[in-house]
């Protein structure tokens, strides 16, 4: 990672916003679909975006971390459930998965300071 994580989600939005403008139908069904996974249900809106955040670490998608890691601070994520859930991720995703647990601590305290 280079500069601050606050940087990098201005970064990972920038990209993301050019990428969904001149994406076509395949990147219009991927919000359409992010957004019906997010909806409550069953599980309710937080419960999801911990589970991404979780799948997020596990799978050591950084960008992931980041827009996760901001979307669960805007649901009221304590930094005690994303302790858990960063436990959670490390299970199933082994060592490699506790580096990037470690980067969404960093970036959730960074975020959270803001």
């Amino acid at each position: 990672m280079s500069g601050t994580y606050l940087e990098l989600e201005k970064r990972y939005q920038a990209s993301s916003k050019a990428l969904h403008k001149d994406g076509g139908e395949p990147l219009a069904a991927f919000r359409a679909l992010v957004k019906a996974a997010g909806t409550d249900g069953a599980l309710d809106h937080k419960t999801k975006e911990l589970t991404a955040l979780a799948i997020s670490v596990a799978i050591r998608c950084e960008g992931c971390i980041v827009f996760h890691t901001r979307a669960c601070l805007k649901l009221g994520v304590s930094r005690a459930e994303l302790l858990e859930l960063i436990g959670v991720a490390v299970e199933m995703g082994g060592g490699p998965s506790a580096v990037y647990g470690a980067q969404a601590l960093a970036c959730y305290d960074e975020m959270a300071a803001a």
